[in-house]
């Protein structure tokens, strides 16, 4: 597979690094790498075929979002955890709400743009939208959100003179953000659709197309060629947890791209983050339905009488395990007194855990199915 990944463009006091077009046909016989795709592509349908059978599974979708927002968010700097993204802005502290706001902008970039792909192609302007909601009213608000930069950005070091990167001048961004979504639309690649996105993230992180939110656009890219592709039918895999916890080699192997024209390290090491990240979900998966018929089973059936509030509220904690006393009331229909009776029961089955330790505005989670998502089961 032959490659060559661009070259340096003096300009001023620096050089850009100027990325080649990549929609073309390309020759892909890698031997030593077919086991890999094989097994990534095993994965992957393993995985598609779960998530199918999972009843409700739209319930747990919401929870593999918010991960994925906390997660490719804290690669960033901030730092939410996902107990603290599902509560209400004022339930946060104050020194932690800007992280709170960018978490959520970014699952709702997420969650709109998922719903997007039904009647938009993942395309520059798909993105454009998505980066608008990303940096809506938070840090990167005066970052051109919504649009490609008009200047030249770098990444690393404080300034163009000690940067460790430079991406391409902002003039060349829209004629190869143009190339980049014909690449992921062709057919006539000829490349395995899981190299083909790996590819793609390695260009748009080369491009870096914008003047901010660039990592969490393009992380959410590759989830979203998973759907468009068919290769997924639901947003359940993300790679974003793979990079965090891999994060040195992740940028040492799109710098080596770039300086060695070395795509096989590149595309071995996104192919093992999509064999373990499909794992770790198929797991996931596993132990929420174990959760779920342990906790119908053997916990709120002893409930008696109880047992038909208790099946309601169960049921919305695996929508939304962060709950209150008076959406307690307000789902199941329960006077105040018998919702914390209700909720009281919940406690003594380990089912809710109170956060707050206060009398007042107390905060219940479903700690044990965070858990499943923090890999704490």
């Amino acid at each position: 597979m032959e490659f060559k990944s661009g070259t340096y463009i003096k300009a001023d006091n620096y050089k850009s690094f100027q990325p080649e077009t990549i929609n073309k046909r390309w020759h892909f016989d890698e031997a030593d790498m077919m086991q890999l795709l094989e097994k990534a592509n095993i994965k992957l349908g393993e995985l598609n075929a779960y998530s199918e059978l999972v009843p409700d599974v739209d319930h747990f979708i919401r929870l593999h979002v918010v991960k994925e927002a906390t997660v490719s968010s804290k690669i960033e700097g901030t730092q939410t955890n996902m107990e603290e993204a599902l509560l209400q802005e004022n339930e946060v502290a104050l020194d932690k709400r800007n992280d709170w706001r960018e978490v959520n902008n970014y699952i709702r970039a997420m969650n709109d743009a998922i719903e997007g792909l039904s009647s938009l192609p993942l395309s520059g302007r798909l993105l454009r939208n998505a980066h608008k909601t990303l940096l809506s009213g938070v840090r990167g608000e005066h970052k051109l959100p919504g649009e490609f930069r008009r200047s030249q950005n770098w990444i690393g070091g404080a300034s163009l003179a000690d940067a460790q990167f430079i991406p391409p001048i902002w003039q060349e961004v829209n004629a190869l953000m143009g190339d980049l979504e014909k690449f992921m639309h062709s057919e006539e690649t000829g490349l395995p659709h899981v190299i083909k996105i790996a590819l793609a993230h390695y260009q748009f992180e080369t491009i870096h197309p914008f003047l901010d939110g660039n990592g969490r656009i393009g992380r959410l890219m590759i989830t979203l060629y998973f759907i468009q592709a068919g290769i997924m039918k639901q947003p359940v895999l993300y790679l974003s947890d793979f990079f965090e916890r891999n994060r040195s080699l992740y940028y040492d192997n799109l710098t080596i791209v770039r300086t060695k024209h070395d795509l096989k390290a590149w595309l071995k090491f996104f192919l093992v983050g999509v064999i373990e990240t499909s794992d770790k979900a198929i797991a996931g998966l596993k132990k929420i339905l174990v959760l779920k018929k342990d906790c119908e089973m053997n916990r709120i059936s002893q409930l008696g009488k109880k047992m038909h509030s208790a099946q309601h509220l169960l049921q919305s904690l695996f929508v939304n395990p962060v709950v209150r006393p008076e959406k307690v009331a307000e789902l199941t229909g329960l006077s105040q007194v018998s919702s914390y009776k209700l909720i009281d029961d919940f406690v003594r089955l380990g089912i809710l855990r109170e956060v707050t330790g206060g009398q007042r505005n107390r905060i219940f989670l479903f700690h044990e199915y965070f858990d499943v998502f923090n890999d704490r089961s």
